[in-house]
């Protein structure tokens, strides 16, 4: 049995390929497309998965969308009735974009499909249609080892639900708790990612990142006037301060009113005020979530616990669910956005659409995320050769070497090898890599190869075995998609540092927390990342030989891309990332490129230049 499933028409649209309840193959629009979180219809990632297996699409059996666009559009036009005449103008552009393309999506699906197809076919009979929020439970419950599960899905808005609880038993998914918009707690983090400056469905990342520079001074006025608690764990917010049900904008003026200070404009500078907001806004969701988490744990009774939906990215609420030990185990959807969409919908029909039977083991299904394109080492030759580029050929375990000596030096790598991930982190594949004992790599590499605010985090990827020497974990606790922010060990910790007064601004970036301040937060905590050389024989080598060296089982590992780009893809794509950035070499699978002898490069961003 062959399935596509598709993710289209909001944002970070992606398609994967499942053969019987196999994950072969997935992948975001954005990544082939060049356009971040890009929306369209995944023709490119469609292609992809199809090349990937070597099959027709006349060959697939079922492709199943990750939504229902009727009971959606219902909700948009009871919104829109409800607040009215409130919203008039959005309304007016909203309405007729969906009567002309997204209300009939099965004939739009179908003719996109005819695209791949020599002779003209109807799709119309395999086309079948998800629940958002049973595709988000899908994604993390089919895909988990668990044979049983609770299963908590929380993000903006789907077609109605902003929140569900299920459980998962064997095969099926019961749906059992829901709160509907527009009573959201991802719509209540878009809210405050607006109001300090960051562009919503994107910039709740930066939201995360800033918060533990301020306080959470404002946390009893967000508890006092924006949202009201329930003892089963729900909430309702008050909606007189928000306008997203009528208006492109999240926030009101009385929002704006209620703090005492406008919206933060992009390139305004972010005094400690909105540091203050952002750590007030994510100690409410991680009080939110915890209250929850108790809740479904009361309802089901059940140990594990599976989490998805764009809030489940919230690594740092995470790690308190983690650390208050109300489930044994807890597995997050490393794609749990819209992008894991495609693969819940697509596991979703199979198991339950179709009944087949669901083999239950002790690993996870998304092998480690590596689900995307991979280059051979033909490919990238020709690529460089017609680039002009200077490299070198080596063996892999000489390159760790290489790589590892050149990183204790101060050296940022771009690594590109295996297959792309799939989701929103670089998971050792599309990587930049860094010594993280240098307390000023954190600002540099932020600022000098990856363009962006300097205050943004970077993960510690560590080998599977040192974890619980380094972190406050247990020894056999894996964390392989970064899904929990974790505290460092006392031992590891700069015992000066809660004593040095905090900085008004970001200067304390710069201050050194630990004996891996690059990677360390203001709190001690840290994102981790697990390596094991099963999953990544290659990079778990590289982090080896730099154990070797520094006596340190760690790298500083972000995502190979700049700002306001996409995660490199191609070979092509990383040349491009590397050229424009300070990165000092670049590795493609196994060839080597030092920045220092790229004198006669010839490339552009969309095509390589033909020799003379």
């Amino acid at each position: 049995m062959k399935i596509i499933g598709i993710s289209a028409f909001y944002h970070d649209s992606s398609a994967c390929l499942i053969v019987d309840e196999n994950i072969i193959s997935a992948a975001q629009e954005e990544r082939f497309s060049r356009i971040k979180y890009d929306s369209s219809f995944p023709a490119k990632s469609i292609n992809f998965c199809l090349k990937n297996s070597n099959l027709k699409i006349e060959e697939i059996d079922y492709f199943v969308f990750y939504e229902k666009p009727f009971v959606k559009f219902d909700r948009i036009l009871e919104t829109f009735f409800s607040y009215a005449p409130k919203g008039y103008k959005n309304f007016s552009k909203v309405i007729p974009l969906w009567i002309k393309e997204k209300l009939f999506q099965k004939n739009l699906i179908n003719k996109k499909l005819n695209n791949f197809s020599v002779n003209k076919i109807d799709f119309s009979n395999k086309i079948k249609f998800s629940d958002h929020h049973l595709s988000h439970a899908a994604s993390a419950f089919y895909c988990s080892p668990f044979e049983n599960s609770a299963i908590l899905t929380i993000d903006a808005v789907g077609e109605w639900n902003t929140t569900t609880i299920s459980t998962g038993i064997k095969n099926d998914i019961k749906k059992i708790k829901e709160i509907n918009f527009p009573h959201s707690i991802g719509l209540l983090y878009s809210s405050f990612t607006y109001y300090c400056g960051f562009k919503v469905n994107s910039g709740e990342y930066k939201l995360m990142g800033l918060s533990p520079y301020g306080e959470p001074i404002y946390e009893n006025l967000i508890d006092k006037y924006l949202i009201k608690y329930s003892p089963d764990g729900s909430f309702s917010l008050n909606m007189e301060y928000f306008s997203y049900c009528y208006d492109f904008k999240m926030i009101n003026l009385k929002f704006e009113n209620l703090f005492g200070k406008k919206a933060r404009s992009s390139d305004e500078e972010i005094s400690k005020f909105y540091m203050n907001i952002a750590a007030s806004i994510q100690k409410v969701t991680e009080k939110i979530l915890l209250n929850m988490v108790k809740y479904v744990k009361e309802l089901t009774n059940m140990e594990n616990l599976c989490l998805a939906g764009g809030v489940a990215l919230n690594c740092v609420a995470n790690g308190k669910i983690l650390k208050s030990g109300i489930f044994k185990n807890i597995w997050v959807q490393p794609a749990s956005g819209d992008a894991g969409g495609s693969i819940g919908a697509a596991l979703l029909f199979y198991y339950m659409g179709l009944k087949n039977f669901r083999k239950i083991t002790n690993i996870d299904k998304m092998t480690s995320s590596y689900l995307g394109p991979k280059f051979s080492n033909d490919e990238i030759l020709r690529i460089l050769n017609i680039a002009k580029a200077n490299f070198r050929k080596m063996q892999s375990r000489d390159i760790s070497k290489l790589m590892s000596e050149e990183i204790s030096k101060g050296k940022v790598v771009g690594w590109f090898q295996g297959k792309m991930e799939f989701g929103p982190r670089a998971l050792g594949n599309r990587s930049i890599l860094a010594d993280p004992r240098n307390p000023l790599a954190q600002k540099e590499v932020n600022l000098k190869i990856k363009f962006r605010e300097s205050f943004r985090p970077f993960a510690p990827t560590i080998l599977e075995e040192y974890i619980s020497y380094w972190f406050d974990v247990n020894k056999n606790f894996q964390t392989k998609y970064m899904s929990f922010v974790l505290k460092i060990k006392d031992e590891h910790k700069n015992k000066n540092f809660n004593n040095i007064k905090k900085e008004k601004n970001l200067d304390i970036i710069n201050q050194q927390r630990s004996s891996i301040p690059a990677v360390t937060h203001l709190d001690y905590t840290a994102r981790v990342q697990t390596v094991n050389k099963k999953d990544n024989e290659n990079f778990y080598n590289l982090i080896d030989e730099f154990r070797i060296i520094t006596g340190v089982p760690i790298l500083l590992n972000t995502s190979f891309n700049v700002r306001g780009e996409p995660v490199v893809n191609s070979p092509l794509d990383a040349i491009d990332c590397f050229m424009k950035t300070n990165l000092d070499y670049l590795v493609l699978e196994n060839f080597v490129l030092d920045k220092k002898l790229q004198k006669n490069i010839r490339y552009n961003k969309h095509k390589i230049y033909e020799p003379d």
